[in-house]
């Protein structure tokens, strides 16, 4: 019987030597116990922390689309089933674990997906976690109220309105609707908060003097292959179908937020991974972000928090004044 070839010792020692690693190839190669030793290590060590309202949070936040079981995938229809198949829900309470030992104390959780927010109480109650999460919320505009109370009833730190929600309602002309959220979250004595694709949303939320406390807006820029789609000629709340843009103006997001004395949480930074980390990071931060929400899988939690530092660090001296 011929010796059973063990597929990742073969392909390390056939491609290592003649090519330098992609982070496909760097996630193959490496041994889950190394990764353990490297979080073991770290535990404990906090990454760079910014504020809204009373609340501190890591300026890098564990995002909730992966664990939710949702992906961005474009044209690839057995991404988000893939995706919800690996996040058990011992890899996602690992995945938290994971976050905390590299700094990160702060993910965002749909308040409408049940599950995750009941597995996130079970975290802490049973497993002693103490991330602290965000809610992401669509209100009922007849029940908002209702809405905003099952977010806090799990303890949220902190509600926003759900991005799509955002854009409809400034687009409908419904500011008003988003002011009646704000103002319903705020009585709770927790920061509410305001996300977007569109940068037409904060520009209505700051012209009608609504007191927000933090904004969420998408941030990235167009250096990649699908951000050149024809089909992306119309404003971005009627054409999710593409799916593969979030920013359609990153200068005028630039500009507009660099006005904004409130904190910023950028989000799909990465394009929902067609931008490198690295990239990703050094564009938000250095072009006004107070902190970046990322989607991460467990293996890529270290590297992420390493170049979100690296990046935090050197923009310390950027044009917008940190206000987080």
């Amino acid at each position: 019987m011929a010796e059973r070839i063990n597929r990742r010792k073969f392909i390390k020692n056939t491609l290592v030597a003649t090519a330098a690693l992609s982070l496909e190839e760097k996630a193959l190669f490496a041994k889950p116990e190394d990764s353990s030793e490297s979080n073991e290590k770290k535990a404990g060590k906090p990454m760079s922390m910014g504020k809204i309202g009373n609340v501190q949070i890591s300026r890098l936040i564990c995002g909730g689309n992966l664990i939710s079981g949702y992906a961005h995938s474009r044209d690839l229809i057995y991404v988000s089933p893939l995706l919800r198949n690996y996040f058990t829900d011992e890899k996602i309470m690992e995945t938290w674990s994971i976050c905390e030992k590299n700094g990160i104390n702060t993910c965002i959780i749909y308040a409408s997906d049940k599950k995750a927010v009941k597995l996130f109480k079970r975290y802490k109650d049973e497993f002693g976690g103490k991330m602290q999460w965000l809610s992401q919320t669509k209100p009922n505009t007849q029940y908002m109220e209702r809405s905003v109370g099952e977010a806090l009833e799990y303890g949220a730190s902190a509600v926003f309105l759900l991005g799509n929600m955002g854009d409809r309602w400034t687009f409908d002309g419904r500011v008003d609707l988003i002011e009646k959220f704000v103002n319903c979250v705020k009585k709770h004595g927790v920061p509410a908060g305001v996300a977007c694709h569109s940068i037409q949303t904060p520009i209505a939320v700051e012209t009608a003097g609504i007191d927000v406390d933090f904004y969420m807006k998408t941030m990235h820029s167009e250096n990649y292959w699908s951000s050149k789609k024809p089909e992306q000629n119309k404003p971005v709340i009627d054409n999710y179908d593409v799916d593969n843009y979030w920013d359609m103006t990153p200068k005028q997001t630039i500009e507009f937020m660099g006005e904004v004395k409130k904190p910023w949480i950028a989000y799909k930074v990465l394009a929902a991974g067609a931008i490198h980390p690295g990239d990703g990071f050094k564009y938000a931060f250095e072009n006004g972000a107070d902190f970046a929400c990322v989607g991460m899988f467990d293996w890529q939690i270290e590297e992420d928090v390493e170049l979100a530092d690296k990046m935090i660090k050197q923009s310390e001296k950027r044009k917008r004044p940190w206000c987080g």
